[in-house]
């Protein structure tokens, strides 16, 4: 499993012996539970077991769900409403299903935020990263996939909106996106075609996610100081490292408690504080409502994608070379996902050669306004697509750009770093001993 130094599995009895020739799959457990890891881990290292619970409700509640929902344009309207109001417990279901898709992005973007803080990108995490990237792609198709079942008002024009995006590809866009819908509009086909992705799309997503936790197990976990653990004897690493099981464990299940009572109590008393008021009625083609909007978890995407618009000059310059074929639309569509492959690229574009944030003077303040920018992004991508939250989302999506692809690698050339704790070791002592007379931290300079 991992590089770091440790004890491994050993079957005892015969019986696990002979398991263990044929199929180690008691060891495979063992040395994952087992795992050693960084001891100075803070509460932002939580959201790991928040995400594989929340992954396992959305699996449970949605396969129970489906028992119950008929994919039809006439009858799936009716078929939520049903499951509402006569299976037994079903109001509660989707309610968990609902507000699990919430609670699954609050904790990924935290997961992400944490992971670009502490540099848990760099080397040699970055397939990691990447693994990260595309759970994170599959997740969004797949809420968006899922809102478009309940066949309100807000799913099926939002449904509209988001496949005519693929239809501004220059070429290819118009028989693409009618392959999506099935036709030339969202009707039956469309409905089929998202209600089977939905399904199998949270299957492959688990798959993602052991490959996931296979691949920082191999490189082992990164840590806040982001110095390495210590891997020349096991000595040094058990200094460095405690067992996954149970001191991890037990800290990120009293987590998972407490993030818990604050879903339990939303799902309880306000399950529809998140939902657009105009889903609750039965999907109409012929009323558009005043107001599209996405899922409050794509909104800081859906305001960079409306930034771009026909006045602003960098699009004008993108359609004077290319002779039209980047328009305003297409350029928006480059620029929502264009926002989401630079973070992925984060790896390459941070040209520093110290790991964590905690150690970068400079790039904690441009870290804070990129926090700042995304909720930003977010309010704004709930307005109406006019002035001044035009021009602001404009704003917030230049930086969103700017800090990946200019401010990222310049501050790896012109920051100077604080000094690193030699070892995690170092780090433990620095923060829990001196408060019973410990020793003093040993710092090395930052190179």
């Amino acid at each position: 499993m991992s590089g770091i130094p440790h004890d491994h599995y050993q079957p005892k009895t015969g019986g696990e012996r002979w398991l263990h020739r044929r199929l180690p799959i008691v060891g495979l457990l063992y040395d994952t539970i087992m795992i050693p890891t960084p001891k100075n881990l803070n509460w932002m290292w939580i959201w790991g077991i928040v995400l594989v619970f929340t992954l396992a409700l959305q699996i449970i509640t949605g396969i129970i769900l489906v028992m119950h929902y008929t994919p039809n344009i006439n009858n799936a309207f009716a078929s939520v409403e049903h499951i509402m109001r006569n299976v037994n417990g079903g109001f509660m279901l989707r309610y968990l299903h609902s507000n699990g898709a919430s609670l699954f992005f609050v904790a990924v973007y935290l997961h992400i935020f944490r992971g670009l803080y502490y540099g848990s990108y760099k080397e040699p995490r970055e397939v990691t990263w990447i693994i990260g990237m595309l759970i994170y792609l599959l997740m969004m198709a797949t809420g968006f996939l899922g809102y478009v079942l309940p066949w309100g008002q807000m799913s099926f024009w939002g449904a509209t909106v988001i496949t005519g995006l693929f239809g501004a590809i220059p070429f290819i866009g118009e028989g693409l996106q009618m392959w999506l819908l099935g036709g030339p509009a969202v009707d039956q086909a469309t409905l089929n075609r998202f209600f089977s992705l939905h399904y199998l799309l949270p299957f492959i997503i688990a798959g993602l996610v052991i490959v996931h936790i296979w691949a920082f197990h191999t490189t082992g976990n990164n840590n806040p100081t982001g110095v390495e653990v210590r891997r020349t004897s096991r000595e040094e690493a058990e200094r460095d490292t405690l067992p996954f099981w149970p001191y991890f464990v037990l800290k990120d299940l009293f987590a998972l408690a407490v993030i818990l009572a604050v879903f339990f109590a939303i799902v309880g008393f306000m399950p529809n504080y998140l939902g657009h008021p105009d889903n609750y009625i039965e999907a109409n083609p012929l009323v558009t409502p005043a107001h599209i909007v996405p899922e409050w978890y794509y909104l800081p995407f859906y305001a960079i994608l409306r930034a771009f618009t026909s006045e602003v000059w960098v699009v004008q310059i993108a359609s004077f070379v290319t002779g039209g074929i980047v328009d305003a639309k297409f350029f928006g569509v480059l620029a929502m996902f264009g926002a989401i492959f630079v973070m992925a690229l984060a790896p390459w574009l941070d040209t520093s050669s110290v790991r964590s944030g905690r150690y970068r003077p400079m790039f904690k303040w441009w870290f804070a306004l990129l926090v700042v920018d995304f909720m930003v992004l977010m309010w704004v991508g709930a307005m109406p697509a006019e002035e001044p939250y035009a021009t602001i989302a404009l704003i917030g999506a230049a930086y969103w750009f700017a800090y990946f692809l200019v401010i990222l690698p310049l501050l790896g050339v012109i920051e100077k770093p604080l000094p690193q704790p030699m070892t995690i070791e170092d780090d433990f002592k620095a923060h829990y001993e001196p408060k019973t007379g410990g020793t003093h931290t040993i710092v090395k300079p930052a190179e």
